[in-house]
Formats: structure tokens, C-alpha cells, sequence
């Protein structure tokens, strides 16, 4: 009984000691987080900008009054389709119809004047043998001819003069178009004054085609350059102007569904905007984009060769610049510096900092520093590092042109 009593404190100690190294043991180290990757690999993607347009019409035309003269009457519906040369507007053609009546009388009078000295003229030149009449009076008798010869030339202009004028009374559209809201009103005076400029008439309406329609926008000067000079070291290849592709997009921001072309260049900078201005041409046979609208629109400018295509939330920026977080071959993090300055759908379009076969973090960025190590998996993984599903997973870009992920 003794030695069991001696024995029960040598028990306790010893459970005492095994607890305390017990609590003395380090914890397990951590897992290393997860974050999903891709393979970054070069290729070459469209060479696009977004811009901003205003649209204007392919054709437009003043309709003026180009004779003085009361307005009668409107022969068009406001805002319909037109064809070149129909009658839309009617001048009180009473007194040039008088004028024209005028200017016949007096060609006819002056017509019978030049026949009757025509006649004269030859009788004396068939007397000038015989000794009839002298060498004066058939010189005379030629002169008069001629007068009356030339007379009949300018009343003959005269007359058409006339006729024009009269003509001017059924005022016609220039081109084929949509006719706009009439600016005077039938039984108003209308005309054609003159500046020194030269003959403006009264304006009476206007016609524009608008299909085909413009969209006009314009590009910096320095930012050409930069084209230019990244199409001479061979990173960009430009399309030429009528394969340059412009896509716009209406104002509730979806697609118009017919892309235009590029027709139109300045060769010189806008001295006040310091940009050059442009132009395309962009089918409109359902009338959707009307003159004076701004629109959004992408023109595709031709290709970038070489770059990566980098989801957007692999690019983050500090006071630094961008960058992105690469898993290195030893599996820690690296930070590296690149220029990510142009976008692509969804994409950053990355031309320096990033190398063929680089693996860059898309997903579980916030558990993963510079110089940590991680375990790197292809695809998208939860913040809580847990890999996601294929089916469920968000793919970090919708861009068909985003680099291949492995």
C-alpha cells in the first residue's frame, strides 16, 4: 500500500511533462494559397479605338428661289423622298412669261430686219459688175447685214435668258433625297439678292441623302504618329484606308448592325484641336442614323503583332504603373512592370514586361504577395483559394482573343 501511494506522484508528474512538451510542439505550416494562372503567349489582335462621331448626310443640298418673284405654292410632303429634278416649289411666273413673249417679238422683228438687208446686199453685188451702183453703196449694204446679223445672234440670247428665267419659276431638287420643312410660306416674296460673295437666293428648303450616310471623328496627331512609327518598326500593321472598318453603335449602345469604311483622310492637323479628321462611309437603307446624331464607334485600324492579351484583373496599377503578378518557376510570386496602355473586349493588350510562357495570376490575387510561394493552377480559383469548377468558374475574359490558359 505504501509503494502505491509513492507510485500515484510519479504518475502525475509524468502526465505533466507530456502535456508540456505537448504544448511547446510548433503548429503545422500553412498550405501555400492557390491562384489561378494562365499561359501568356503572343499573338496578334485587331488594332482598334474608341472614338466618338457625329453623323452627317452623303448628299445636301439648299433649295433657293433663283428668281424674284411671289411664292405660289409647295408641290412636296414635308420630310418624304424626292428625285432629282422634281418640281417642289412654284414662283408666280407671270412676268417672265411676259419677258420671254417680249424677247420672241423683237428676234422676230429683228429677223425679218436681217433678212431684208441679206437680200439688199446681194442685189448690189450683182449690180457692182455693170456699173449700177457704186463700191460705197454695197460696202454700206454689207455692214448692214452684218448689224442686223448680229442683232439676231443677241436677241437669240436674249430669248434664252427668257427661257431660263421662266424656268426658274418651277424650282426643282438637285439631287434625289428626303426634303426637309419648308422655310418660306406660299404667298411670300421671295428673290435673289446679291452679296460679294455673288447671287444668293431665298432658301426654301433643304434635301439630303442619307444613304449612304457620313460619320466624321477624328484621331490626335500625336497618337498617329505613335501608329506610324510602331508600323515602321514592324509592332503594327495599318489597313490601308478602304480597309480600315468602323463599327458604330447607336445610342442605347448596341451594334449597328452594317459596319462603314474609312473614305477620307486629312492630310493636314487641325490647328485649333490639334487632331486630324476623318471620315467614313456607313450604309443606312433603313434610315436608323440620321444627320447631326453622335455616336459612339470602334475603327479598326489594322493589327497588333506580338502582344498579350491579359484579362483585365490581372493588371494592377500603382504609383509605379501597371503591372501584373507571375508565378516564377519556383513557384513564388514576381512582379513585373509592363506598358498595358490599349484595350481589346475585355482584354488589356500588353506590348512590354510580359515573356512567351509566363504564368500570370487571373484569380486569388489577394492572397499572393511578391516573393510568396503559391501553388499555381490553371483557370480561376475562389478568394478563398479553393479551384472552381469548370462550369462554374467566371472566365476572366470573354475576348476570343484573350492569351491560351494552361
Amino acid at each position: 500500500m505504501k509503494s502505491l501511494l509513492l507510485r500515484s506522484p510519479l504518475i502525475s508528474i509524468g502526465v505533466v511533462a507530456l502535456f508540456g512538451c505537448a504544448k511547446n510542439d510548433p503548429p503545422p505550416a500553412p498550405p501555400p494559397p492557390q491562384v489561378g494562372v494562365l499561359n501568356a503567349q503572343p499573338q496578334d489582335v485587331p488594332l482598334t479605338r474608341s472614338l466618338v462621331g457625329r453623323l452627317s448626310a452623303y448628299y445636301s443640298a439648299n433649295v433657293t428661289a433663283r428668281v424674284s418673284g411671289v411664292l405660289l405654292k409647295r408641290l412636296y410632303t414635308e420630310g418624304s423622298e424626292v428625285k432629282a429634278g422634281q418640281v417642289l416649289f412654284e414662283v408666280d411666273p407671270a412676268w417672265y412669261q411676259t419677258v420671254l413673249n417680249n424677247d420672241i417679238a423683237t428676234l422676230a422683228q429683228d429677223q425679218a430686219t436681217y433678212t431684208n438687208d441679206r437680200v439688199t446686199a446681194e442685189r448690189y453685188h450683182k449690180l457692182l459688175p455693170i456699173g449700177s451702183v457704186s463700191q460705197q453703196t454695197v460696202d454700206d449694204a454689207d455692214a448692214r447685214e452684218r448689224s442686223a446679223s448680229a442683232k439676231v445672234q443677241a436677241d437669240k440670247a436674249a430669248v434664252d435668258g427668257a427661257r431660263v428665267n421662266l424656268g426658274y419659276t418651277k424650282v426643282s431638287s438637285p439631287i434625289a433625297g428626303i426634303a426637309g420643312q419648308q422655310q418660306v410660306t406660299a404667298g411670300a416674296v421671295v428673290g435673289n439678292g446679291t452679296t460679294d460673295a455673288g447671287s444668293v437666293g431665298t432658301l426654301l428648303t433643304t434635301v439630303e441623302q442619307i444613304d449612304p450616310v457620313y460619320v466624321n471623328f477624328t484621331i490626335s496627331a500625336a497618337d498617329l504618329i505613335a501608329l506610324r512609327k510602331a508600323q515602321q518598326a514592324g509592332n503594327v500593321a495599318l489597313a490601308k484606308q478602304d480597309k480600315t472598318t468602323v463599327q458604330v453603335l447607336l445610342p442605347d449602345g448596341t451594334p449597328y448592325d452594317q459596319p462603314g469604311t474609312l473614305d477620307f483622310s486629312d492630310v493636314a492637323v487641325n490647328a485649333t484641336t490639334g487632331a486630324v479628321n476623318l471620315r467614313a462611309r456607313v450604309p443606312n437603307p433603313q434610315h436608323q442614323l440620321l444627320p447631326g446624331m453622335y455616336v459612339s464607334l470602334n475603327v479598326d485600324l489594322g493589327q497588333r503583332n506580338g502582344v498579350f492579351a491579359i484579362p483585365q484583373q490581372a493588371i494592377e496599377r500603382d504609383t509605379a504603373g501597371p503591372y501584373a503578378m507571375v508565378v516564377g518557376q519556383d513557384g513564388k510570386v514576381i512582379r513585373k512592370d509592363v506598358d498595358a496602355n490599349d484595350s481589346y473586349a475585355q482584354d488589356w493588350i500588353v506590348t512590354k514586361g510580359l515573356s512567351p510562357g509566363d504564368r500570370v495570376i487571373v484569380s486569388g490575387m489577394q492572397a499572393a504577395h511578391e516573393g510568396m510561394l503559391v501553388t499555381a493552377t490553371p483557370g480561376a480559383v475562389s478568394n478563398e483559394g479553393t479551384r472552381l469548377s469548370q462550369a462554374g468558374a467566371p472566365h476572366p475574359s470573354s475576348s476570343p482573343l484573350a492569351a491560351n490558359r494552361s
